[in-house]
């Protein structure tokens, strides 16, 4: 190869490590400050610079409402065509675009990584006359507008985790009692004063009152049973249920394929590192790692199971 050659070839590729060491990242995290979003975000980060994997700058940038409609539809208008530009999004998201009619297409975003899941548990009074989860399935089908149950935001994971119960368990889905709640303490109360028959939550919400005694959880929403939790899973009790509240990164809008690459190698990367490791096991987060086209390919799966469970409840047309 001739010297100028090698040259300009040197030139070249000092000039893109560079520009990739150097650039300013910019992240939208879609809530408001302290939530699940934020955190992922924000400790994704912290992980990634600890291991040495990205040190530059990041700006992030908190739009909450509207299950992170609002803060999506803003990083999907502004961000396009931006090379390090990403999003903080998960499961709660895909029923939020259905039933705020938001113009958010999530399949326009670059699919860079799905990083993390919270498994869902349906909990009761500890004195409840649901001794299991089939007790309170048959409850349910035998009398559902009169078996109230509790959980976050109407068309979210919660009420999403209890349509495909009663899917299961042969329970018409638009007959369910379903009352949204304020947060997880909120349920936990409406369950202790009998206001609600059960309440469904993410498992970080109601362990801590199951270990003092307050509820009793009846199952979990996870493939397998959770170490530390006694409680079967909703398929071991004879529900073919499975989900799980995961997040995840969006690239930009036609982020071009040089960053897309370098984004999911690098949240690859993360993914294999002690800082993040240690993050999960700190914040109480489960791994569940997926990344590139084959986390877009997930996306499209949820959206279309998502949409077709809040059609069936009633809540989407």
């Amino acid at each position: 190869m001739k010297l100028s050659a090698i040259l300009r070839s040197c030139i070249a590729a000092t000039t893109f490590f560079t520009a990739a060491a150097s650039a300013q990242v910019s992240v939208m995290l879609p809530a408001n400050p302290g939530g699940g979003w934020d955190g992922t975000g924000r400790q994704a980060f912290s992980a990634m610079n600890k291991a040495g994997i990205y040190t530059g700058s990041v700006n992030f940038t908190n739009k909450g409402g509207a299950g992170g409609t609002i803060g999506l539809a803003e990083f999907q208008n502004g961000s396009a065509g931006k090379p390090d530009n990403l999003a903080v999004f998960g499961a709660i998201t895909v029923g939020a675009i259905t039933l705020n009619k938001s113009p958010i297409d999530l399949s326009k975003f670059k699919p860079v990584a799905r990083l993390t899941a919270e498994y869902l548990v349906l909990a009761v009074r500890p004195d409840s006359p649901y001794k299991t989860l089939a007790d309170f399935a048959k409850a349910l089908k035998e009398n559902p507008g009169g078996t109230p149950v509790g959980g976050g935001s109407a068309g979210g994971v919660d009420h999403i985790a209890l349509a495909l119960l009663a899917k299961a368990g042969d329970v018409p889905v638009n007959k369910l009692n379903y009352i949204p709640q304020a947060g997880g303490a909120d349920t936990v109360t409406g369950i202790v004063n009998g206001t609600l028959k059960a309440g469904i939550s993410g498992i970080s919400e109601f362990q801590q009152f199951a270990k003092a005694g307050r509820v009793k959880i009846l199952g979990i929403t996870s493939a397998e049973r959770m170490k530390g939790l006694d409680a079967p899973t909703f398929k071991e009790a004879g529900y073919d249920v499975e989900l799980a509240n995961w997040r995840g990164i969006l690239g930009s809008v036609d982020m071009p394929e040089d960053n897309y690459k370098l984004w999911v190698d690098r949240f690859t990367k993360l993914n294999d590192s002690e800082p993040w490791k240690q993050t999960l096991a700190t914040q109480g987060w489960d791994a569940f790692f997926m990344a590139g086209p084959e986390f877009g390919t997930f996306i499209k799966a949820e959206s279309d199971r998502i949409n077709t469970i809040l059609k069936d409840a009633g809540l989407a047309k």
